[in-house]
């Protein structure tokens, strides 16, 4: 199992952690501050370092409760204590726009109450997909407005969890299709004080203001009742 360390703390860039197996390629760590990707939002790259060795990390993927470190150079051996590092510019890029995107669905969420089909995010832009038939120039307008006006005010973006009973008598969902898994009993939450409140597993800038202005570049109808928003930050 690897302990999910960005989950209370998006700003970690550096963890020491344990190898709990090794393929000759590939590692588990017993702990990890790197993002696995998932939700739209991609897995983070860095490095891992040990006995004065250093490998990139490329990608990483999730098997079970164990996170696996895909190596570029030496590997480390089963039980190697290893210093790991994020590559810090991309992955506060990605938190920025990540954020962004929660205050653009919080807006969209307010003002038409349409819930999200699918998104992704990218160092440079994210884009976000919309259970919404009516997409005007006013309303793209309206929404564009409504984010920046939040963004401005500075509000503190906060981590929180709550029971999987809570999650389900409450709307901390922007997802127009949400089944959890059995085995989850507990959510987490990101809450943008006073404005939106929503279960997701990434990570997220502290406050509104780290955003830094939010402009919508681009739309598209993907279909019946599903317009796309694209975003780009300023």
């Amino acid at each position: 199992m690897t302990e999910l360390l960005y989950l209370r703390d998006g700003y970690l860039r550096e963890f020491d952690a344990a190898v709990t197996a090794s393929d000759g390629r590939d590692v588990s760590l017993d702990r990890t501050a790197c993002y696995p990707g998932g939700g739209g939002q991609p897995a983070d790259t860095g490095v891992l370092e040990w006995r004065g060795e250093r490998s990139r990390v490329t990608e990483l993927r999730r098997e079970g409760d164990a996170v696996w470190h895909v190596l570029e150079g030496p590997v480390p051996a089963a039980g190697e204590t290893v210093r790991g590092r994020i590559d810090w510019d991309r992955r506060y890029a990605i938190m920025r726009h990540h954020s962004g995107l929660h205050v653009l669905v919080g807006a969209v969420y307010r003002l038409f109450g349409a819930l999200v089909t699918g998104g992704a995010i990218y160092p440079d832009r994210a884009r976000m997909d919309f259970a919404l038939e009516d997409l005007s120039k006013e309303r793209v307008a309206a929404i564009e407005a409504e984010s920046n006006r939040v963004i401005s005010e500075d509000r503190p973006i906060r981590v929180r969890f709550v029971s999987r009973e809570e999650f389900e008598r409450s709307d901390l969902t922007r997802l127009a299709n949400v089944r959890l898994a059995p085995e989850i009993h507990e959510v987490r939450v990101i809450e943008i004080e006073g404005f939106d409140a929503q279960a997701d597993g990434g990570t997220h800038v502290a406050r509104t203001a780290e955003i830094g202005g939010l402009a919508i570049t681009k739309t598209e109808n993907k279909g019946k009742a599903n317009r796309r928003l694209e975003i780009v930050l300023r």
